[in-house]
């Protein structure tokens, strides 16, 4: 059964402090950290401060202070008034706020919020797994784009993940079966449902929206696994070394936590 819209507004709108101190551990940081790397090998080769960017489902604005950071304009949208004020706080603290525009709204609503080739770069990141229909954001995001030099980056939950973290983390052999034709697995943080993806059924929704995949990364790949004596706050520059290396070789990234595609119009 899916969420319903009001129970993800309820469930993000009540959850935005433990999501904020969730992105500080090392399992948040490293998310956020290999995102933000694999979509700098992505940016449009252009002055980036001529860059117009939207990050849809900001959350805590993390990656979009990162972006105006760089020198672009970021446009921070969110359904939660909770997250769009940890971001504010966020970016005045930062010194970006003349760089980031915070907009309350649904991202399913993208085709109707903003203009036509309006961004340069369009971030979708852990926000197609709560929504009721994910293509619609796609297809506002393709909207949106403004050329084909611009830049889709959607980072969703992989489905091969949920399968190992089942088996090695929890012990829990059935649950790995189960999950092996899941559509839907346990978010952790919120206590609710949230889609699955394959890299295949990511690419050929966003085919079906007229756009091309042209990269897919593995983020978190092995981290979670790792035993007790390796630390993840003193080893962690050495963990997210080995973790970029592995999210780009196919044969790794298929059994990320999370696959993070990066995509473009014809």
């Amino acid at each position: 059964m899916k969420m319903t819209a009001k129970a993800d507004s309820e469930r993000f709108q009540s959850g935005a402090n433990e999501y904020a101190v969730y992105l500080d551990t090392p399992e948040g940081r490293l998310r956020s950290d290999l995102a933000f790397r694999n979509l700098q090998d992505f940016l449009p080769q252009q002055d980036e401060k001529s860059l117009c960017a939207l990050d849809a489902g900001c959350g805590t604005g993390a990656t979009a202070i990162r972006l105006s950071r760089l020198g672009m304009h970021v446009t921070l949208l969110d359904s939660s008034p909770a997250m769009l004020d940890i971001a504010k706080r966020a970016a005045r603290e930062a010194g970006v706020t003349d760089k980031v525009v915070l907009q309350h709204g649904d991202a399913t609503q993208l085709a109707n919020l903003f203009h036509t080739r309006s961004f340069d770069v369009i971030l979708c990141h852990n926000i197609l797994e709560y929504c009721d229909d994910p293509g619609a954001v796609l297809r506002g995001a393709a909207r949106a784009l403004r050329d084909s030099s611009a830049i889709l980056s959607v980072l969703v939950r992989n489905r091969a993940g949920e399968v190992f973290k089942a088996a090695i983390q929890a012990g829990d052999l059935a649950a790995a079966k189960n999950g092996l034709t899941a559509e839907w697995g346990q978010e952790s943080l919120y206590g609710g449902r949230v889609q699955l993806f394959t890299p295949d059924s990511l690419r050929a929704m966003l085919a079906h929206t007229s756009l091309g995949a042209i990269a897919e990364r593995g983020v978190r790949v092995l981290a979670d696994y790792l035993p007790p004596r390796v630390s993840r706050s003193a080893d962690y520059e050495r963990i997210f070394e080995l973790e970029r290396q592995l999210g780009s070789r196919p044969e790794y990234a298929a059994v990320a936590r999370y696959t993070q595609c990066f995509a473009r119009l014809p």
